[in-house]
């Protein structure tokens, strides 16, 4: 017959090897290495991107803050192919946090508070809604980016839509983050104002005000 394992030990795996690897991480000044890294980035051509988008996911499962990486974007590819490579290495960072929590921690959390009202009544809401919740608190920056990667695997909230409410709601502030450091970027160094994507800027920045007031409302109601 086959032994099971505890159930504290895969917790307790989850919590020291992210400890570990958010601890070497830092220990290796990976957080304030961008300029070194931005170098490095340049030089790999056409592959530049790619590489970027799966740091970015990386960086995402070491808890390191992606707004500087998302800004680096802006400033290395421009618009287009910057908000593509973060969206991408954002959406699979986060999805890769989710399953590490959902498959090394969720049971043992269950199991603990299956007596617990409120936890109860918290995993169903998110079960039922779980497309609202993900949809709001990726809009409305009330929770660190991190923290909810993780957080959403402890739920019951399927993973296909997480992914998807993911990556559609995080994709105007992406957008905004990487054409506004392109547009500063190029006024820099080419000393003129790129106007079409000033519009493009202005037209995503209305866009998310609207999108985080009617989340704000929902969220009062």
């Amino acid at each position: 017959m086959k032994k099971q394992l505890p159930i504290w030990l895969k917790p307790l795996i989850f919590v020291l090897g992210l400890g570990v690897l958010i601890a070497g991480a830092r220990f290796a000044g990976l957080d304030t290495q961008l300029g070194n890294l931005r170098e490095w980035i340049q030089g790999l051509g056409l592959m530049g991107p790619v590489i970027f988008s799966l740091l970015y996911a990386l960086a995402a499962i070491l808890a390191i803050p992606g707004s500087a990486l998302t800004i680096m974007a802006g400033a290395l590819f421009g618009s287009i192919t910057g908000s593509i490579s973060v969206i991408i290495g954002a959406t699979l960072g986060a999805s890769l946090c989710f399953l590490i929590s959902r498959y090394l921690a969720r049971d043992a959390l269950a199991k603990l508070l299956e007596n617990n009202e409120k936890f109860r009544k918290l995993d169903d809401l998110t079960e039922k809604n779980g497309a609202i919740i993900v949809a709001i608190t990726r809009l409305v920056p009330l929770f660190p980016f991190n923290l909810l990667n993780y957080g959403f695997g402890l739920t019951r909230i399927p993973f296909k839509i997480y992914v998807f409410w993911s990556f559609f709601c995080m994709m105007p502030g992406t957008i905004l983050y990487v054409v506004g450091t392109d547009i500063i970027t190029k006024a820099i160094t080419e000393g003129r104002i790129p106007w079409p994507l000033a519009a493009v800027f202005l037209l995503v920045f209305v866009l998310l005000f609207f999108l985080v007031k009617k989340a704000r409302q929902n969220m009062r109601g």
